[in-house]
């Protein structure tokens, strides 16, 4: 009955004639090559949600942010440790990660404690001395909820005690 009434219905929509197409036209690849963008625009989404959450900033802040206090990181861990949590974290947070910089310098820096790194972030996102460490816990935590626990214990690990505290949940 509902045939009768609706034309379209019996022939078939034209717009899901054209996604058919479309969808038959793309090879295999291409199709898998859509679904995983699609996949890692989703998973950078909720992480920077995420963040915006638990940090109370902005989307744009959060994804500076996140670069920054990753950059940092990143330079106080041993570099197969930072491939290893690379590898866990959102496609699209890795790759304005290797955009930064401080990773395009050469050598790394010397090493650093916990207040270089909050001078760091606190320079890269203008913000007061007083509001740079919740900023850094917020990031920490939004990428401790990415990865697995056993690479948050390795990445804890790496870092001197001073920076680990800012790494480690706040109870």
């Amino acid at each position: 009955m509902a045939e009768e009434r609706d034309p379209q219905r019996r022939s078939g929509a034209p717009q899901d004639e054209e996604h058919a197409e479309e969808r038959r036209e793309l090879s295999i690849e291409e199709r898998r090559a859509r679904r995983s963008a699609m996949r890692a625009s989703q998973t950078y989404a909720r992480f920077i949600d995420h963040l915006c959450e638990r940090g109370g900033m902005s989307p744009s802040v959060a994804q500076q942010a996140a670069v920054s206090v990753l950059c940092g990181l990143e330079q106080r861990i041993q570099v197969e440790e930072a491939h290893d949590l690379e590898a866990q974290l959102p496609r699209k947070l890795t790759e304005l990660l290797h955009r930064c910089e401080r990773h395009d310098a050469e050598p790394r820096p010397d090493k650093f404690g916990r207040d270089e790194l909050l001078k760091q972030v606190g320079d890269d996102l203008a913000l007061h001395p007083d509001a740079v460490e919740p900023v850094v816990r917020a990031v920490m935590d939004a990428v401790r909820h990415q990865i697995s626990e056993g690479e948050a214990e390795d990445v804890s690990a790496n870092l001197p005690a001073d920076i680990r505290h800012l790494w480690l949940p706040t109870m």
